[in-house]
């Protein structure tokens, strides 16, 4: 059964959708970015549907400033009231003894940060956000990785002779990719390194290998940095460019993960 709820946050209230069922385990879903609750494609609405015929209770919010709830947006970094609000709210609601929280992008990072507070059970993070933004370019890792596939292929090459090229363009990616500054400490990648070992939770990372934010995250895990974690988390990837799993296999896979996890 699918129901709207409101609940408080820092005096303010949040809006939630909640497809309830009789398990005792829950999954809360945070939306990434500036999306509302439904999700790109409809894709978290769908999801919650879907894991709620399995028997999972499902709540799925719109975080402070954004969709059907009051306040301001401050942005994913300043989402653990509203985190920590959900997950109060989804125990209450639903009766569940555990909360497995997804999340996708920049929503994925704000859970590395801030489960603990909230009380949830187990992560799934999908494609997390690690990306300093610095210009309008996708991140230097997806630039390699896209220019490293065009090499590969012949058409591209002939492409490149007919002037099919834009010179432009392919001289800021390669000026891109070729500085590899130093990661300071306080960078969102370097953060999420130290935040991933603390987790007291299984953690489960999703990635589409093709998805920019993916590739820069992969990118980022092979640091040193990231060691700690390398024991903690399951990582699985699929095949797909999709940072949002927009095809119905995609999906598939999406639902499969996270019932696995839950």
């Amino acid at each position: 059964m699918r129901k709207l709820i409101a609940f408080p946050c820092a005096g303010e209230t949040l809006v939630g959708t909640l497809d309830d069922a009789a398990g005792t385990t829950g999954l809360l879903i945070v939306s990434g970015g500036n999306e509302i609750r439904i999700g790109a494609h409809r894709g978290m609405a769908l999801l919650a549907e879907r894991v709620a015929r399995a028997d999972y209770p499902v709540l799925r919010f719109d975080r402070r400033g954004i969709g059907d709830s009051t306040g301001e947006n401050r942005g994913f970094e300043s989402s653990d009231e509203d985190i920590a609000a959900a997950a109060a709210a989804a125990f209450r609601e639903t009766g569940v003894e555990r909360i497995v929280a997804y999340g996708n992008c920049d929503a994925a990072t704000a859970l590395a940060f801030f489960h603990a507070q909230a009380g949830i059970d187990a992560l799934i993070l999908a494609n997390p956000w690690a990306v300093e933004p610095s210009d309008e370019m996708p991140p230097a890792a997806a630039i390699r990785s896209h220019y490293a596939a065009k090499l590969r292929d012949p058409r591209e090459w002939l492409r490149a002779a007919r002037g099919g090229v834009d010179i432009a363009k392919l001289a800021r990616g390669l000026a891109k990719i070729s500085k590899r500054p130093p990661r300071p400490a306080a960078s969102l990648a370097s953060r999420l390194a130290a935040a991933l070992p603390e987790a007291q939770v299984p953690v489960t990372i999703l990635l589409a290998k093709g998805d920019n934010t993916a590739i820069a995250f992969a990118d980022a895990f092979k640091d040193p940095a990231f060691d700690a974690a390398r024991g903690k988390v399951t990582i699985e990837q699929l095949d797909s460019a999709s940072h949002s799993f927009a095809s119905a296999a995609d999906k598939h896979w999406l639902l499969e993960k996270v019932l696995k996890a839950l």
